[in-house]
């Protein structure tokens, strides 16, 4: 990890770099995809269901960290940036604009160094 990040712009590649693994990526687009559903069930029918928000979206999210990218989340360092990390790869991927993303953290950060 670089050892100082000034803006979420500067942690994004990093961010990026540490979703290589493309079923890493699928299980944090579930995860998110479930976040956003216990949400809409939450305004719609009980509060109760918000408190479904974190299982959901961070229990996938850290089995592509530990089972497929084997790595640490970068939630446990930068809770909030990740979490909007999460939110930005989520709508690249709708959008299908995530590959340039992953080029480019692949040349700032290779895989192995």
């Amino acid at each position: 990890m670089p050892t100082t990040l000034g803006s979420f712009e500067e942690f994004w590649p990093y961010y990026v770099a540490q979703h290589r693994h493309p079923v890493n990526r699928r299980l944090h687009f579930a995860g998110t995809s479930l976040v956003l559903v216990c949400a809409g069930l939450g305004a719609a029918l009980s509060p109760l269901w918000l408190l479904a928000m974190p299982v959901a979206g961070y229990s996938l999210a850290w089995a592509g960290h530990f089972l497929f990218e084997r790595n640490r989340p970068a939630t446990f360092t930068h809770p909030l940036w990740s979490l909007r990390g999460d939110f930005r790869m989520y709508r690249l991927t709708w959008l299908g604009r995530m590959d340039p993303e992953l080029r480019r953290a692949s040349e700032l950060f290779p895989a192995g160094a």
